[in-house]
């Protein structure tokens, strides 16, 4: 699991790749607070596309973030999540928590 961030105006859009699971997701989740926490935005987007898998763990990841947003007073949102991706975050009911973005509705 490996991530980038960029940030235009006040989103901060995380790019995730690989596999989001248990072996990823500790040092991830603490790349990814240090970095919420430091820019403060106003929306946290994850991107999702390149996520090939996600098991528990990556739901965790999930809803930490959220909560992580929620801290510096920002709205999350999951932006082309991958099938995988997708079907664990409807099978946990977090589709309905968290916003989701697509460009094409599924």
């Amino acid at each position: 699991m490996r991530f980038t961030h960029k940030t235009t105006k006040d989103t901060l859009t995380l790019s995730l790749t690989g596999e989001l699971d248990h072996h990823g997701a500790a040092a991830t989740r603490k790349a990814m607070d240090a970095v919420i926490l430091e820019q403060q935005p106003k929306k946290v987007v994850l991107e999702l596309k390149d996520v090939h898998f996600c098991d528990s763990s990556g739901l965790g990841l999930l809803m930490g973030r959220y909560k992580t947003a929620l801290t510096v007073g920002a709205v999350l949102t999951v932006k082309e999540p991958s099938p995988p991706v997708a079907r664990i975050m409807k099978l946990a009911g977090l589709d309905k928590l968290i916003k989701t973005e697509r460009s094409v509705e599924v």
